[in-house]
């Protein structure tokens, strides 16, 4: 794998409704092992809002006929930030940089590993990590969650929907939409799709609570998981 990766972790496996301290400190020996293996891998690690993001934004609209978009944004954003200064501490030494709160200001780290966070209304951190990619030129980024592969639909609103190996971006764009709004249930957000599809990037889509599923995609194995890239 290359020498720098970028994991795009959703917020339901760094904070679910009861955060899972084990979890992260095997997460954590294991990129740690990673890099020790070689002092010139570097990893960055964009942090999702999780429980704490559904949760107060579920609040505010409880308080609001009409809530604002912006708003429920703006909550989920912070959310993104408490969860990503929790993965700094739990990184320890390795993070030596400040949480990223605007990924266009970044194009260096100080660290073995760099920790962001949501930035601004308007998209999810999908395309925080596809502009942290960018500027770091990392060709594939690692999009885990709570779900193994992306489906052909929901699988929870459509008993048809099959588990994908492998999209173009063209495919998925077209089932995951133009549009983004906050909370929408996608594996990869449609704003990050286009940027991504613009800048030729590869995404791996996987269960990121599956570590030896996760060790075998940074070693080159076999794995589980959905492929989307280039047309």
């Amino acid at each position: 794998m290359d020498k720098i990766q970028i994991l795009d972790l959703g917020g339901s496996i760094v904070a679910p409704e009861v955060i899972d301290t084990k979890f992260l400190q095997e997460m954590r020996d294991f990129l740690q092992a990673w890099l020790e293996e070689d002092k010139e891998r570097k990893l960055i690690l964009i942090i999702g809002g999780g429980a704490p993001a559904r949760k107060y934004q579920a609040a505010y609209k409880g308080t609001e006929a009409d809530p604002a978009t912006e708003e429920l944004d703006w909550i989920g954003i912070m959310a993104t930030r408490l969860n990503a200064q929790l993965m700094k501490a739990v990184m320890g030494p390795l993070c030596l940089d400040d949480v990223v709160t605007d990924p266009t200001k970044v194009k260096s780290m100080k660290g073995r590993v760099l920790v962001a966070a949501g930035w601004k209304p308007g998209f999810s951190t999908d395309y925080d990590a596809v502009l942290l990619a960018e500027n770091f030129k990392a060709p594939t980024i690692l999009n885990l969650s709570n779900i193994k592969k992306v489906y052909s639909a929901d699988p929870n609103l459509d008993s048809s929907a099959v588990p994908l190996d492998s999209l173009s971006w063209e495919e998925y764009q077209r089932m995951c939409g133009h549009t983004w709004t906050p909370g929408k249930n996608t594996p990869f957000d449609p704003i990050a799709t286009q940027k991504a599809r613009d800048l030729g990037l590869k995404v791996i889509a996987a269960d990121g609570r599956d570590l030896a599923n996760l060790k075998n995609i940074f070693y080159g194995h076999e794995y589980t998981g959905t492929l989307i890239g280039p047309e």
